[in-house]
């Protein structure tokens, strides 16, 4: 024979199954705003917009030019990360495996292009800085070799 449970206990209960109900109703209908699409226009992320202008600008003014000041090194890209973290390297040209010796990211929403790695603290520290301030800004123009 099934137990009753007492009219207080039970009128408890049906509150608490509607409360959690109405919780879990106003996570569902967050979730569906937050999957929304970003309204980007171009349905890329500000990080990848600055990155691929930055890259393609570099690969322009060190490489295709056959800058001689940049034979010794090869440019990997990583624009497609999944990582939200989209970035190129530059690395020895005879070890593309090898430790990168320039690392050019951008992360997220903002525009903001972070490098870093042992190539800023050779003679080329100066010029890849000014280059990379330069495209990141907008300009793609190539500067005078050093």
């Amino acid at each position: 024979m099934p137990k009753f449970v007492t009219s207080a206990a039970s009128g408890f209960a049906l509150i608490s199954i509607t409360v959690l109900s109405l919780a879990l109703s106003a996570c569902q209908a967050e979730r569906k705003v937050v999957s929304t699409p970003s309204s980007v226009s171009s349905g890329k992320s500000a990080a990848l917009q600055v990155m691929e202008q930055v890259a393609i600008a570099a690969h322009k003014c060190w490489f295709a030019a056959k800058d001689p000041a940049f034979r010794a090194y090869r440019m990997a890209n990583e624009l497609n990360s999944f990582s939200g973290r989209p970035r190129f390297l530059l690395v020895p040209a005879k070890n593309y495996e090898a430790k990168p010796l320039l690392v050019v990211q951008a992360e997220g929403a903002s525009r903001r292009v972070e490098y870093f790695g042992p190539l800023l603290d050779d003679k080329l520290g100066g010029r890849i800085t000014g280059d990379i301030a330069r495209w990141s800004s907008g300009n793609n123009a190539c500067a005078s070799n050093a």
